[in-house]
């Protein structure tokens, strides 16, 4: 399957901005599962300083803004072609050691809540992923606009809702108390019932010997297939976000995001 997307993250200010920079983890890699075909990214308000790979193998461009700016645009666009793989990507590649993906972080420390459900799973290796899957979904309700982007997994465990992100957390801190290394993933998803979207969407991947890393779609109930474009990865959500970044000035805020994902 072949897919077109277009990414545009728009800033507005009430007033301009002194100084900023930006890291942006918006560009697909071509691995064995995904053949990014074509990917551009165009600035008006700032300009590209350097891109790098950072230490979870992401591309990541660092931006600046243009002194004074009130706007900054960044349109992200490209095609990715995808073959499925049943979720498996293979082998551990990239600077960061695998034992890396086994640390917890301020999101994803077990507590009571998230350790009950990794008991509550079952089996072993690959098997008790899937069923750790199962189990999250089932006690986790998916409710758009429910959770606050801020919250650890224990938090929304105790919840008993949230979104993508807090039920790839969830997945990452037990399948890290279960003992398998374990990383979150932003990318884009095309959904079935529509082209345009809000945000980026997240999922996990988890280490399996013999296997490699295995993607897990708590929110869908699956592995990643054909509609899943990998983008960036990380210990959690603050290290796979689309933008990061710092700035001096530019008051009053205005973030729009428009995401357009579809089969070519």
């Amino acid at each position: 399957m072949r897919l077109k997307i277009c990414h545009k993250t728009r800033y507005a200010f009430d007033t301009p901005v002194l100084y900023g920079l930006q890291q942006l983890r918006k560009t697909p890699k071509s691995t064995h599962q995904q053949n990014v075909l074509s990917w551009s990214t165009s600035i008006e308000g700032g300009k590209q300083e350097v891109s790098f790979e950072d230490h979870h193998n992401n591309h990541t461009d660092l931006i600046s803004f243009d002194r004074d700016a009130t706007s900054l645009t960044v349109t992200s666009e490209g095609e990715v072609e995808l073959s499925d793989n049943h979720g498996v990507l293979g082998p551990h590649i990239g600077p960061a050691p695998l034992w890396l993906y086994e640390q917890p972080t301020v999101r994803t420390k077990p507590g009571p809540g998230t350790r009950a459900l990794a008991r509550a799973s079952e089996g072993e290796g690959l098997e008790r992923l899937h069923s750790l899957l199962a189990v999250i979904r089932e006690q986790i309700v998916y409710e758009i606009g429910s959770s606050d982007p801020d919250w650890s997994a224990e938090e929304a465990v105790t919840e008993g809702r949230g979104v993508c992100q807090d039920h790839t957390h969830i997945f990452l801190t037990c399948a890290r108390e279960l003992g398998f290394p374990a990383r979150y993933v932003s990318g884009y998803l095309m959904l079935d019932d529509r082209i345009a979207q809000e945000a980026m969407h997240a999922w996990a991947e988890a280490y399996v010997d013999g296997l490699g890393w295995v993607g897990f779609d708590v929110s869908n109930g699956i592995s990643p297939d054909t509609r899943y474009v990998r983008v960036a990865t990380g210990l959690d959500y603050a290290e796979a976000a689309p933008v990061t970044g710092t700035r001096f000035g530019g008051t009053g805020e205005n973030l729009t995001v428009s995401i357009e994902v579809a089969q070519q």
